[in-house]
């Protein structure tokens, strides 16, 4: 997760596979450090609250805030792999350890417990936690702390503990304990926090991070650490995370690297997208994205996130603005469409000086009633100029254009949630391909749809959903899972920069 978010996710992911018994430790020749892990079937009770969890689990933003290294002196923390959509591994806190399972976010940069003084939240009692009066290297901190998620939120305070991650321990590190955990999110989570791995900047309380202090301590030989979610629902491995350094059984040929581009996030710049090899024209001048592992899907903005939602037949929401839109303006947009601002030239938007706005204009939609034309209209606008100069690029008849138009109206994903799709039409869906660093990255159906079951009871959702964030922040795409899971992931602290290779 992150600390930041907006929510999302949501669906039937999962009737059968995977909750997490038994892990043996081994320690092997090279220093690092592997847990085995066993998987069990969920049976039918427990697929409503993984239902739950997913629908709330989601991303979540907040407009706040190759070398190949010796291994030996790095770090591994295998990561425990709930039903593909979520990804937690084990630390100690305290003397003697008291153990947690965390999520390791990049997408935040906190580490926080549930506290044994959290009382009201009834999340508190059914995951372990902090016990400080038990612990001989506690030191009291007291400042207070809250975190708000588009999931859920948390609140409490800070305290100093000594940190054990893998075989690291970060001595006196400050962390938040949690004495609220509101919400059903939290309750039906595998985890019981989060160590986020973000950087300074979105750090709540100005605390300084778990991987700062094993850099700045001289606790990993080098400043980049890296990500493996292995993503074969039938291999008891869940993934790894290797801090200070990379693993190269887990990828293949050289990574990809990305500088980063504004540093809270492990934000970068990426070029357009492709859908079964067309261009969507969105990201053609370019478009922002962070990686981030504490983020289930792929989200991204309404516009492509429909256009892709057609391509793979996935069932959205009808919009009647949308309608209203192509119906009445689709042939005048067309006939200005390379003009610039096309929205505000036919009314449907005003022009700022930097972005369109709502005109307010009197209309008739298809219901017969007389309204105003509000932002909905003026989003929707943009978003059908988007299509259009899509499919004229393509140069397909007006006839066509509007009518790919009208159709992409029906798929617009509800804000924050997933979308349904046939499970007999996966192996004819589309590859999406995404432009990073000058190469091309392509997620298959495999890769982006969840399946839960199988024959007559099997359920399918997409892995993309749409979250629109404004300018300057936005729009930014969240590479989470779906798209880790394919391309193991270096995060660069050293140099900056971010790095992916196809997964092995």
């Amino acid at each position: 997760m992150g600390t930041r978010f907006q929510s999302f996710l949501l669906v039937f992911l999962l009737s059968c596979l995977i909750l997490i018994s038994t892990a043996s430790c081994e320690r092997n020749g090279d220093g690092t450090i592997r847990i085995g892990l066993k998987k069990r079937k969920l049976d039918r009770s427990n697929r409503l609250a993984s239902q739950l969890f997913l629908k709330n689990r989601g991303s979540h933003w907040s407009p706040k805030h190759y070398f190949r290294l010796n291994d030996e002196n790095a770090d591994m923390v295998p990561l425990k792999n709930y039903l593909d959509a979520q990804y937690y591994g084990d630390i100690t806190i305290g003397t003697p350890p008291q153990k947690f399972t965390v999520i390791f976010d990049t997408g935040s940069s906190n580490l926080w417990i549930p506290s044994t003084k959290c009382y009201l939240s009834v999340a508190c009692y059914f995951h372990s936690k902090y016990k400080a009066s038990q612990s001989s290297s506690y030191r009291k901190n007291g400042k207070p702390a809250s975190i708000r998620y588009g999931t859920g939120a948390i609140s409490g305070y800070f305290s100093n503990d000594d940190v054990k991650v893998g075989d690291i321990v970060v001595k006196e590190q400050e962390f938040i304990e949690a004495t609220s955990e509101p919400g059903i999110t939290f309750l039906l989570a595998k985890f019981d926090g989060i160590l986020g791995l973000g950087f300074k900047e979105i750090s709540v309380g100005n605390s300084t991070p778990v991987w700062y202090n094993m850099v700045e301590k001289g606790l990993v030989k080098e400043p980049i650490f890296s990500f493996w979610l292995n993503r074969n629902p039938k291999d008891p491995e869940g993934g790894e995370i290797v801090f200070g350094g990379v693993d190269p059984k887990h990828f293949k040929g050289e990574h990809t690297f990305v500088p980063v581009t504004h540093k809270g996030y492990w934000q970068f710049d990426m070029g357009d997208l492709q859908i079964a090899g067309k261009p969507t024209g969105y990201c053609a001048k370019g478009c922002s994205a962070i990686a981030d592992s504490g983020t289930s899907l792929l989200t991204g903005p309404s516009t492509v996130i429909t256009m892709i939602n057609h391509a793979i037949g996935a069932q959205g929401i009808v919009s009647r603005e949308c309608k209203a839109v192509v119906d009445q303006y689709g042939k005048t947009m067309l006939n200005s469409l390379l003009a610039q601002k096309v929205c505000s030239q036919i009314g449907v938007c005003a022009y700022d000086g930097t972005q369109s706005v709502s005109m307010g204009i009197q209309s008739v939609v298809d219901d017969g009633t007389s309204g105003l034309l509000n932002q909905a209209m003026c989003s929707a606008c943009e978003m059908a100029a988007v299509w259009m100069e899509s499919e004229l690029t393509q140069n397909q008849t007006q006839e066509r254009i509007l009518a790919y138009a009208a159709e992409l109206c029906d798929h617009i994903p509800t804000q924050n949630q997933q979308s349904a799709v046939d499970c007999g039409r996966v192996s004819s869906m589309p590859i999406v391909t995404f432009s990073i660093g000058g190469r091309s990255f392509d997620l298959t159906p495999q890769d982006y749809i969840f399946k839960i079951g199988e024959g007559v009871e099997s359920q399918c959702t997409s892995g993309f959903t749409a979250m629109d964030i404004a300018p300057p922040r936005g729009p930014l795409w969240i590479l989470g899972d779906i798209f880790m899971g394919p391309y193991h992931t270096v995060f660069d602290y050293g140099k900056g920069r971010v790095g992916f290779a196809k997964a092995a």
